[in-house]
């Protein structure tokens, strides 16, 4: 009896512990560098953040940090940002908005050659953290500095830990099974795919496929039609977001896209663009997704999207993440 409380006691010391390193750590400066090679130094992890990065913003509300954000972009749909004020798009965002708002942090894309918008926010002394979104260790990178900047960096670790398992789960499931080859449609007119370095590329072959562009020398290729033709896909993947319906049936009977094997066997999978274009710990969700796609007998965890896309999505909305 006097061993079981004795041990309750050192629990709960370490439990105490453990929180006062946490409340330390909350008010503790902050030093990272940043994806453009920046240091971003902060007093004290950032209370009041303003992301630019979609996905960037799905990653903090994943660290729990969602009371920490106080704006959004059009290109945020989660509904936990919904009535936050809305500063413009993610590439060409309202600076006087931003300023207003009093942001202790900026979460910027780390390809944004704006040298106006960095330089204004910097000379009011608004530090901003520029991040890159293009493979799935530049996702790992980001959680453990966003967690890190915002005082959430046991959180971090937490959500890192659970999507690497939730990654090699998929993996392992579709080891012994045929590769199909894939067509992942970008854009459909004129046609742009996904590189083999990029977060998409990456996840399909993760998830058991092979991308028909897995040569491609550039991250977001443009090809064209007369290749995919020659190189026929098993299957076709479409992401969906904010499209007209009947869109399929225009795609099935689309110059080149109707010569198409898989289009022709009905084998073409309408995917969600907003979880599938975001490299945020959603990726988890989307490699599932994908594997789905790619490997019909397992059932996708989200419902199909009803329709295609008819016309290119914004570079802001399909490409910057």
């Amino acid at each position: 009896m006097l061993v079981a409380c004795d041990k309750t006691a050192q629990q709960a010391a370490a439990a105490a512990a453990d929180s006062t390193a946490i409340s330390a750590a909350s008010t503790a400066p902050v030093t990272v560098i940043d994806d453009a090679g920046r240091t971003v130094t902060l007093a004290q992890p950032a209370r009041r953040v303003v992301s630019l990065i979609p996905s960037a913003t799905e990653t903090l509300l994943a660290l729990g940090a969602a009371e920490q954000l106080i704006a959004r972009t059009r290109y945020d749909v989660a509904p936990e940002v919904q009535h936050l004020p809305l500063v413009g798009g993610s590439v060409d965002p309202s600076i006087e908005m931003i300023v207003s708002l009093k942001p202790e942090l900026v979460v910027s894309w780390e390809s944004d050659k704006r040298q106006q918008f960095r330089e204004r926010l910097t000379a009011l002394g608004i530090p901003i953290f520029m991040l890159r979104t293009q493979d799935t260790t530049d996702v790992f990178r980001g959680l453990a500095n966003l967690g890190a900047l915002t005082g959430h960096t046991p959180d971090a670790q937490r959500v890192s830990t659970a999507l690497r398992a939730q990654l090699e789960a998929v993996r392992s499931s579709v080891q012994t099974l045929k590769v199909p080859t894939v067509m992942y449609v970008v854009f459909n007119d004129p046609p742009m795919t996904a590189g083999p370095k990029t977060f998409i590329g990456q996840l399909i072959t993760l998830a058991g496929g092979r991308s028909i562009f897995d040569d491609a020398a550039t991250n977001w290729p443009n090809v064209t039609m007369e290749e995919i033709v020659r190189r026929d896909p098993d299957v076709v993947v479409v992401p969906v977001g904010e499209f007209k319906a009947q869109a399929l049936s225009r795609l099935k009977v689309m110059q080149g896209w109707r010569n198409l094997r898989a289009i022709r066997e009905g084998r073409v999978v309408a995917v969600p663009a907003d979880l599938l274009s975001r490299p945020s710990p959603n990726i988890g969700l989307a490699a599932e997704v994908l594997r789905s796609a790619m490997h019909p007998q397992f059932p996708s965890p989200v419902a199909e999207p009803d329709s295609i896309p008819d016309r290119a999505p914004s570079r802001d909305s399909a490409v910057k993440n």
